[in-house]
C-alpha cells in the first residue's frame, strides 16, 4: 500500500510532494478498477486517468507505461493484504489464532477487494515477475512467522516452506471461493474450521 515514503512510480518518476503521492494514488486505485473490470489488455491509460480524475500528463508524470502501471499495481495490492491482515497477526495469542486471525481478515478484505484475484492471476502472463514476487513473498512471511513460533513451541519443530505455501494455497482458494464466486458463509466461520483443521488436523482423533 503506497504510504508516504514509499514508492510504486517508475524508477526516477517518484512523487516528492504530499500531493503528488495523492496522485499516484488516484492513479492506482483507479487501475485497480480499470483493469479488475476490463482486464490488462482491454484497459487503457485514458480509462485509468478518467477514472482517477487526472490529466493524461499526469499518467506519465508518474508511470513510462500501461505495463508499468500494471507493475506497480501488482506489488500495491500484495501491500495492501499484508498492512490489513498484520494488526490481526499481532493481537493474536498464538500460533493457529494468528493463522485463524489472519485469514478472518483476507476473506473480508477480499469480498471488498474482488479485483486482486482477475490482476494477480493476469500477472503470470502480462508480468511473471511480479505474478511469482507476490505469492513467492507470501509465502516467505508465512513461514517466517510459523518458525517463529516453533521456537516457542507452539506449533511443530519442524514446520517449514511447505507448510507456509500449504496455508497461503488454502487461503487463496478459500478467498476465491468464499469471497469473489460467493459469500455465502461467513468469515468467522470459514476462519473457525481452518483454525480447527491446523490445530488437530482431518485424521479420526483416537
Amino acid at each position: 500500500m503506497l504510504d508516504p515514503g514509499e514508492t510504486a512510480a517508475s524508477a526516477g518518476k517518484e512523487p516528492r510532494t504530499a500531493r503528488g503521492r495523492r496522485t499516484l494514488r488516484a492513479i492506482l486505485d483507479a487501475a485497480a478498477e480499470e483493469f479488475g473490470e476490463k482486464g490488462f489488455h482491454e484497459g487503457s491509460v485514458s480509462a485509468i486517468t478518467r477514472r482517477a480524475g487526472v490529466a493524461l500528463g499526469s499518467f506519465y508524470t508518474y508511470f513510462d507505461s500501461k505495463d508499468d502501471v500494471f507493475r506497480a499495481l501488482v506489488r500495491d495490492m500484495s501491500d495492501q493484504v499484508r498492512a490489513h491482515v498484520a494488526p490481526a497477526l499481532k493481537d493474536a495469542p498464538h500460533q493457529i489464532a494468528a493463522e485463524q486471525a489472519a485469514l478472518l481478515a483476507f476473506i473480508k478484505f477480499a469480498r471488498t477487494h474482488k479485483e486482486i484475484y482477475r490482476i494477480i492471476d493476469e500477472a503470470e502472463f502480462v508480468d511473471p515477475e511480479s505474478f511469482r514476487m507476490h505469492y513467492a513473498t507470501t509465502a516467505d512471511r508465512i513461514a517466517r512467522r510459523l518458525q517463529a513460533a516453533a521456537e516457542r513451541g507452539e506449533v511443530r519443530p519442524d514446520v517449514g516452506e511447505i507448510h507456509a505455501w500449504a496455508i497461503m494455497g488454502m487461503n487463496v482458494f478459500l478467498g476465491l471461493r468464499y469471497s469473489v464466486w460467493n459469500d455465502d458463509v461467513s468469515p468467522e466461520t470459514i476462519a473457525d474450521v481452518v483454525a480447527s483443521m491446523l490445530a488437530r488436523g482431518i485424521a479420526t482423533q483416537e
